[in-house]
């Protein structure tokens, strides 16, 4: 048998042309009998199968899919709308988590905020906004109709109650659903120019008493008695930074409910008339004709400034060599309240991606992600934001740059009267309500009428954007 032919069919026996059936009467040819199949041979064609098979899936299925691999990509991109961060300080806390979850890709973007939140919701409601996206504590009202609760797993009611400061969870859990996840918190604080304080042989303010004595003994005006070197910004609202969260700071440490102004107006009329003090003649502190009050004290013209954590890289960018020191604010009796102002990280209610939008938020706000943040951010800016978690605080105890505002963390309260959240919304309303009854106080207006006419706007202005139900 020629052995390059698997199966060759016998030659049948010859017959002759007589014993031939003949085809006219119908009948069809029928083959001649098959002789059966040697085993050996059944197994070559089986075997020959088996690797045809084999290199079929090999090739088909590991490395053609490897090859495409780098041709078309299956993962699931999740974008990232930012605001003051730079892409190069997150950067290594994506590549961690894109290593992590390599299913997951994080593209991050940072938005300008002039007209920030029109344009999020604009771009979420048309489809093409970010899956999680950055908002202020404060809006809440406005863009809950945007915004997922995070899920239980993810984050539990628990424990976010153990980890965050309770003004969090005061501004962030409505009805039991948790809007949000912060990677830090600010607070209003107190700014002091150590070689103006030392000059004069003053002890920073711990109480109003001692900050009303020590910001007029730091005035120093000419003889036409202009100021040339004011003891503190306070006074007016046209260019004092953060006018607006003061006057709240004084109204929450002045016994007023900044959610509900109208209860306790007296308190609130007593708040208004204390601050326009400072900008009364002829012990005025503070006047309209000072530069904005962020860079008098980067200047060294002025002693003391409020203001928050994110103030600090600007102060240094202005006078690299001003020294100063940052402490909690002045108190009332022992009503030590100051604001919290600060950004959160939310996920959009049209995002496809839910499961890895929030495995994402939950990677966030770890632990290790925050210690990984701050370190990033202080490299960047001299000064990291300071941390949401409770359970961090203690490690930047010694830390005279952002200890200090953590401390105010503790018996924080939010506001809607906050500075530089450029909403066209709650907040802008909200101040400019205020900043009317302080100019009309300064005019010679009561207080008492100021505070009435200011409640009342306050109580329009919030039913403009009631809270999710």
């Amino acid at each position: 048998m020629d052995e390059n032919v698997l199966y060759k069919p016998p030659i049948p026996e010859q017959k002759s042309e007589e014993t031939l059936p003949s085809k006219e009467v119908g009948f069809r040819e029928t083959p001649p009998p098959s002789s059966p199949i040697p085993i050996a041979k059944i197994l070559k064609i089986l075997l020959g199968l088996f690797v045809i098979v084999l290199v079929g899936f090999l090739i088909f299925g590991f490395f053609i899919p490897k090859f495409f691999t780098g041709l078309k990509s299956d993962r699931i991109e999740i974008t990232y709308w930012g605001l003051e961060r730079e892409p190069e300080v997150l950067s290594t806390i994506i590549s961690d988590f894109e290593a992590k979850y390599p299913q997951i890709k994080i593209n991050y973007i940072k938005q300008d905020i002039g007209q920030y939140r029109e344009r999020l919701i604009a771009r979420i409601d048309n489809g093409t906004g970010p899956d999680i996206f950055r908002f202020h504590n404060t809006w809440v009202p406005m863009i809950s109709a945007v915004l997922l609760p995070v899920p239980e797993n993810a984050v539990s009611r628990e424990d976010f109650s153990r980890n965050f400061y309770p003004v969090i969870k005061e501004d962030l859990v409505v009805q039991g659903a948790i809007y949000g996840i912060p990677l830090g918190i600010d607070t209003l604080s107190l700014y002091v120019n150590k070689d103006l304080f030392s000059a004069s042989g003053l002890n920073v303010p711990t109480t109003w008493v001692d900050f009303v004595n020590y910001s007029r003994a730091l005035t120093v005006k000419d003889e036409d008695n202009k100021i040339k070197t004011a003891g503190a910004a306070m006074g007016i609202s046209n260019n004092i930074d953060y006018a607006s969260d003061i006057v709240s700071m004084l109204m929450a440490q002045n016994g007023v409910d900044l959610k509900n102004i109208s209860g306790n107006l007296p308190a609130a009329a007593d708040a208004l008339n204390f601050y326009v003090s400072f900008a009364v003649t002829p012990g005025n502190v503070w006047d309209e004709t000072l530069d904005e009050s962020l860079r008098a004290f980067a200047n060294g013209s002025l002693a003391m400034y409020f203001g928050y954590a994110r103030d600090y890289s600007q102060i240094k960018a202005i006078n690299p060599d001003l020294l100063f020191e940052i402490h909690p604010v002045p108190i009332l009796s022992d009503r030590n309240k100051t604001i919290a102002s600060y950004w959160v990280e939310g996920v959009s209610s049209k995002t496809k991606h839910q499961k890895e939008a929030f495995i994402f938020l939950r990677y966030l706000s770890d632990r290790e992600t925050e210690l990984k943040l701050f370190a990033e951010e202080a490299k960047t800016m001299g000064i990291g934001e300071p941390y949401a978690r409770r359970d961090l605080a203690e490690s930047l105890k010694n830390n005279s740059k952002v200890y200090p505002f953590l401390e105010g963390a503790k018996n924080a309260v939010s506001s809607y009267f906050v500075d530089g959240t450029f909403d066209d919304g709650i907040n802008t309303k909200m101040n400019s309500r205020l900043y009317s009854a302080i100019e009309v106080v300064l005019k010679g207006t009561s207080p008492e009428s100021a505070a009435e006419t200011f409640s009342a706007g306050f109580s329009q202005v919030l039913q403009e954007y009631p809270m999710p139900k």
